[in-house]
């Protein structure tokens, strides 16, 4: 009963974080988040919106809108510059409904491999604690972070007893959505 109410708090908790973390003004929108969509007084207009993998969606008399980089007032503002065409003085709201698309991914050598979402920001340590920690065969000083970007792949090295021991906490650095932390 005791692990069915702990459980019930962390999936409670969870819940709240990434909602809090969706309506933070400072949220850049990613792909596989959900919005929803409306526009005041157009029934018709009012619906949800999957951000795809290339970072834009569609929305009827909007079209095609790049979301990749932009924050939740970004969209409205843009939406409300494009709906002004056919409709005066149109009211906009965007919102953030399902956080999916701001997560790192742990595996390898820790307790409970798999998929975390970031709330707003995680480090490689918060990172490795979300995962359960490290296995006693894991070898910690050779964890990287593997990560995507504009300009390819990138592979940054993670010496985890260096930074146990307050040393080069420098490599301790914010993981971005998307990022791999690999424990061998």
């Amino acid at each position: 009963m005791k692990k069915f109410l702990l459980a019930c708090c962390v999936v409670l908790a969870l819940a709240w974080a990434t909602g809090a973390m969706a309506q933070d003004a400072n949220y850049t929108v990613k792909p596989g988040d959900m919005l929803s969509i409306s526009v005041w007084k157009e029934p018709d207009l009012q619906r949800p919106a999957l951000v795809r993998p290339d970072g834009s969606f569609s929305f009827p008399l909007v079209g095609e809108v790049d979301a990749k980089g932009k924050t939740v007032a970004d969209l409205n503002k843009l939406m409300t510059q494009r709906l002004t065409k056919y409709i005066s003085d149109p009211v906009v709201t965007v919102s953030v409904q399902e956080i999916k698309g701001n997560k790192v991914y742990v595996i390898g050598q820790v307790n409970r491999p798999g998929e975390f979402i970031m709330n707003p920001t995680v480090d490689v340590m918060q990172a490795l604690s979300m995962a359960g920690g490290t296995t006693p065969f894991a070898s910690l000083g050779d964890i990287v972070v593997l990560r995507r970007n504009d300009g390819g792949k990138q592979s940054i090295p993670f010496r985890y007893n260096d930074v146990v021991k307050g040393r080069r906490t420098d490599q301790n650095i914010d993981l971005q959505a998307g990022d791999v932390v690999v424990v061998p």
